[in-house]
């Protein structure tokens, strides 16, 4: 499989997941549902600290931590809720990685963002289609993981929020051991086209909110630009 065949793989998973959650459902039993998703159709195993599925709802997705620490919250999905997954399938060592933030309102996933009817949830998933839309128009084949790690928080910070990464950054190359990824970060030079791929994930919040959004893509430089596989 390919980076893209493991994105098309976490699109369609995410898809699944969004179809059947109901409140009353654990956060558990939605990691399950997603990995037995993911390893039923391709991925033969989870690269991030072997989790498959990392999920938060509530006042725990504006928090950040590493997945070496993680642990899935025995709480259950409420009938008004927010709730980000984060996937992590491979296949013979390729990684997808993929994010996003899903709102539950009156029971149901609301698929289109303008129909969310909570303000604080409704533009904080348009700020994250933002971010992704000014990042492609800003990146080019020169364009170093510093330098979008500068524009994108000054993007983040002028228009009233906050970037939760515990480590600070936006993302990282898609590689085939962990050790061996770069992140978007402040010192790191090295071109964005000198990878194979990398994400964009920025995680965000307004300031003191409990409330926070990612969305997670990865992307490639193609012809100049960045396109997403």
């Amino acid at each position: 499989m390919t980076i893209s065949d493991m994105q098309n793989l976490n699109r369609a998973a995410m898809d699944y997941i969004a179809s059947v959650i109901v409140p009353g459902m654990s956060l558990v039993k939605v990691r399950e549902q997603c990995e037995a998703y993911l390893l039923s159709r391709g991925a033969d195993s989870f690269w991030y600290w072997d989790v498959g599925a990392f999920v938060f709802r509530g006042d725990k997705t504006a928090v950040s931590v590493s997945g070496r620490d993680y642990k899935t919250d025995d709480t259950i999905v409420e009938e008004n809720d927010i709730i980000t997954i984060d996937l992590s399938p491979q296949s013979n060592n390729v990684w997808g990685d993929y994010a996003r933030t899903l709102i539950i309102e009156e029971g149901k996933v609301i698929r289109s963002i303008s129909n969310i009817k909570n303000r604080e949830w409704r533009e904080g998933l348009k700020m994250e289609e933002h971010l992704h839309d000014i990042m492609k128009d800003f990146v080019t084949a020169d364009t170093t993981f510093e330098e979008l790690f500068y524009f994108i928080n000054h993007e983040i910070t002028a228009k009233g929020y906050v970037n939760l990464d515990f480590m600070g950054n936006l993302g990282h190359s898609i590689v085939r051991e962990k050790s061996q990824r770069i992140y978007t970060e402040k010192g790191n030079k090295a071109k964005l086209s000198s990878v194979e791929a990398f994400t964009f994930e920025p995680h965000i919040c307004l300031p003191g909110s409990v409330y926070g959004f990612k969305k997670e893509n990865i992307y490639c430089i193609e012809a100049g630009q960045a396109a997403e596989l």
